[in-house]
């Protein structure tokens, strides 16, 4: 790896936009991408490129990478980035048992979604010889359940999952999941929940009293069979693309990712994000390289690079997500680190749950049930 360069003065500020509005954006940042020597492939993964020409190929969520990011890997490195979009761990897993990890060296798995990708043989162990900043996590990420002692997997990021609601179309103000099933009629076809079967299914466990990982068939039924009550009021089930429909007041309430929210909240004071009282998840998302990736070696030196502080706390600054880099964490200004919607007081994460891997007949159920709600 080359001698470590000063970041570039455009890695420097935040961004007003959301994250995933941001990627999803204009002419301007794609011109933008073209002149850092890298881009975004928006229009989908570009499986099969390889890397040819010493592209590292990253598949990710849309918040996790910016034209900035890229670009400032780029003038460290000269290593171009091409950077594909998924927007739920189970498009990931099927793009990749297709042949997708012969495209990708770095990938972005959630926490759950590494446990089932080790036992399918499908993420290389790491050389920890190779990276650089393991020792800067914060503690509870040093040797997390999803992947004893991060032996497949470097923790990137974390956050919660809630509701985010326009304070001017919704009538009252949400303190529970149990709010969407009370005021259906008033919210019907206003209400869009995430595009992810352990999210959404998980949630309405939880509205329910169950675990978001519960093996009890029962229990998954129930959650089934109430999610079926609320599907008349669903105006949609989306993981992005919702935020223009709720500023506009088209929508009153979405299910959102923290990160997602945190965004619209900074950008609208009418937009509010709240963590369910019964609890919700706590998801994290991590770097990992797949068992056929093409360039390993720059897949070890993003990874060393995103574990720097300076350049981890500069993306929580404009694409705001919780850093699970401790050192990273110090560097953020006093208002980042008291914004309770990025980081939570620990009673309120104490009713939240991580997602893990449920076993293979659970996980079938929750296949079956959620391709029969989503296409009812």
């Amino acid at each position: 790896m080359p001698g470590k360069q000063p970041l570039p003065a455009l890695f420097s500020r935040p961004s007003t936009l959301g994250r995933r509005r941001f990627l999803q954006g204009s002419a301007a940042v794609m011109a933008g991408l073209a002149a850092a020597n890298c881009r975004q492939n928006l229009s989908g993964p570009s499986v099969g490129s390889g890397d040819s020409d010493g592209t590292l190929h990253i598949y990710t969520w849309a918040n996790y990478t910016d034209d900035d990011l890229a670009a400032a890997f780029t003038e460290r490195t000269g290593i171009p980035v091409v950077v594909d979009i998924f927007d739920s761990n189970e498009v990931m897993l099927t793009r990749l048992q297709a042949g997708g990890g012969d495209a990708y060296s770095i990938i972005y798995p959630s926490d759950y979604m590494v446990s089932e990708m080790i036992d399918l043989g499908l993420l290389t162990q790491l050389d920890q010889n190779r990276i650089t900043g393991l020792d800067s996590l914060k503690a509870q990420w040093v040797n997390p359940g999803y992947d004893p002692n991060n032996a497949h997997s470097v923790p990137f990021c974390w956050g919660t999952t809630g509701l985010l609601f326009n304070r001017e179309a919704t009538p009252g103000e949400p303190v529970d999941w149990e709010f969407l099933w009370a005021n259906q009629s008033a919210l019907s076809r206003r209400i869009t929940l995430i595009d992810d079967m352990r999210e959404t299914l998980g949630a309405t466990l939880k509205s329910l009293g169950y675990s978001y990982n519960t093996n009890n068939p029962t229990e998954i039924e129930a959650a089934y069979n109430r999610l079926l009550e609320l599907q008349p009021a669903i105006a949609a089930f989306k993981t992005t693309g919702f935020e223009s429909e709720l500023l506009a007041g088209d929508l009153s309430i979405s299910m959102a990712y923290s990160s997602d929210a945190i965004a619209l909240t900074l950008e609208d004071n009418r937009m509010e994000y709240i963590l369910p009282a019964s609890g919700s998840s706590l998801w994290t998302d991590t770097l990992a390289i797949p068992s056929t990736a093409p360039n390993v070696d720059a897949a070890y030196q993003w990874i060393n690079f995103m574990l720097e502080a300076e350049v981890a706390s500069a993306a929580v600054e404009r694409l705001f997500f919780a850093t699970a880099n401790q050192t990273a964490f110090d560097r953020l200004p006093d208002e980042i680190k008291a914004n309770a919607d990025l980081y939570p007081p620990e009673d309120v994460l104490a009713k939240c749950e991580g997602i893990v891997a449920v076993d293979t007949a659970s996980a079938d159920l929750f296949d079956q049930f959620w391709t029969q709600v989503t296409s009812a």
